[in-house]
């Protein structure tokens, strides 16, 4: 009986994560439509390769943070099985209703509210310590993120659009800054780096293509070529006739969604990660069975005092390709939503916005809190709308997607609660 709910949680979180793809689409695909860059169909190919190709990119930080939602010790099941329907439930039901909610909140108020149901307020991880004077974890720290990440992206986003508005002036003052921050971002991303006799174990024998290969490194060479990007085209562009410049700007928005969509696929499939992560580690508990005496495909080993976190290649391969999949089922009620009702977006706002929802995903990622990407990007479309007038930012939509972020993960726990009550009369 165990082994069976064990495989069900398996499915259904990676039917969870299927649905996080079409549901977050709009997230990386509205600006880049709206704009007409892309056209929907290729729009959401590009996400979902992306999607995918941000396996190579990130490591386990965030699904780390949500293995640990809950005491493994002190849960069920069946806890974690009303959480995953639960998430299920009330994603399917704000993508039918166009609303760009968070999967992410969703599947943590879930699985908190089931274990809560179960044990009481005491079996979740409220808040933790940050080791060694690290960024803290825990529930609250997630909960605060709610509005720290909007917050995040709109001041970067709206930083990046005085910046890129400023540069397009015939002034040597606009192309001094922008010579300084790539200085600096070289210094800070190369101090940032893992060379070779850090890695624990190096992909090849070579030091080079090791220290290059290294997801670490991976990550931090992508800010780099992000930020150096836009500033080579800030160096140049008040040389540039309207027409160039749009041209240019467009070009760039393939970049800047692009990095988007790895952020998404990077921050959002680890939360499944680390849900399939918690379910081993609790049948493991509940079972009896002994870790050793495992088959290899379920040989995860949960966060522990050392660090230590590791899970077989099948789940994060499925997990990055089933939102994959997801994102090339598209969400176009909530690309409606994200481009056009927010505020009106341009190739110009949409490079400030993307850019912006990447930077904040990578640098949230490094420190394992699992933000939502929705809210992410919505605070950036609304500092791209604030450096033109406040009025430019459509204050009536804004304040409802606030009330259903609020209500996310409330919500979300009261109904897998109800689920959990209901379970445990049969299971």
């Amino acid at each position: 009986m165990e082994f069976t709910l064990l495989i069900v949680i398996i499915v259904l979180a990676l039917i969870f994560d299927y649905i996080n793809g079409f549901h977050d689409a709009a997230n990386a695909i509205a600006t880049v439509v709206a704009t007409k860059v892309l056209t929907p169909f290729q729009a959401v190919v590009w996400a979902a390769f992306f999607n995918f190709l941000a396996y190579w990119v990130f490591g386990f930080g965030v699904a780390d943070t949500v293995a640990k939602t809950a005491n493994t010790m002190d849960i069920n099941l069946v806890v974690i099985l009303a959480g995953v329907i639960a998430a299920i439930i009330w994603n399917l039901f704000t993508w039918w209703q166009g609303i760009p909610s968070s999967s992410s909140h969703t599947l943590i108020g879930g699985f908190a509210g089931a274990a809560i149901a179960h044990a009481g307020f005491g079996v979740v991880s409220w808040y933790n310590v940050g080791k060694d004077g690290g960024m803290p974890s825990g529930v609250l720290i997630i909960v605060a993120f709610i509005i720290l990440a909007p917050l995040l992206g709109a001041l970067m986003s709206y930083l990046i659009s005085i910046w890129l508005l400023n540069a397009s002036k015939k002034s040597i003052y606009p192309k001094i800054f922008t010579a300084s921050l790539m200085i600096l971002t070289i210094w800070f991303v190369e101090s940032q780096m893992i060379y070779y006799d850090q890695i624990k174990d190096p992909r090849f024998d070579s030091p080079f293509w090791s220290v290059a290969f290294e997801s670490h490194n991976i990550k931090w060479f992508l800010v780099a070529f992000i930020v150096l990007s836009i500033s080579t085209f800030c160096l140049i562009f008040s040389s540039l006739n309207l027409n160039q410049a749009t041209a240019w700007l467009k070009k760039m928005q393939l970049l800047s969604s692009a990095a988007f969509s790895l952020g998404h696929g990077g921050n959002d499939s680890q939360k499944v990660m680390g849900i399939i992560a918690a379910a081993v580690a609790v049948y493991i508990h509940t079972s009896g069975v002994a870790q050793e005496s495992l088959p290899a495909w379920l040989d995860v080993v949960l966060p522990n005092d050392d660090g230590a976190f590791k899970m077989p290649t099948w789940i994060p391969l499925a997990c990055y390709s089933a939102i994959a999949a997801g994102t090339l089922s598209g969400g176009w009620k909530i690309v409606k939503t994200m481009g056009s009702k927010i505020t009106k977006v341009t190739s110009f706002e949409g490079v400030a916005a993307e850019t912006a929802g990447a930077l904040t995903l990578y640098f949230t990622e490094h420190f394992k809190v699992p933000v939502s990407t929705t809210h992410t990007i919505t605070g950036s479309i609304i500092g791209v709308g604030l450096t033109k007038r406040v009025s430019a930012v459509r204050w009536g939509m804004t304040v409802s997607l606030l009330w259903a972020w609020v209500l996310t993960i409330p919500i979300s726990a009261i109904l897998a609660a109800i689920i959990y009550y209901i379970f445990s009369i049969f299971i």
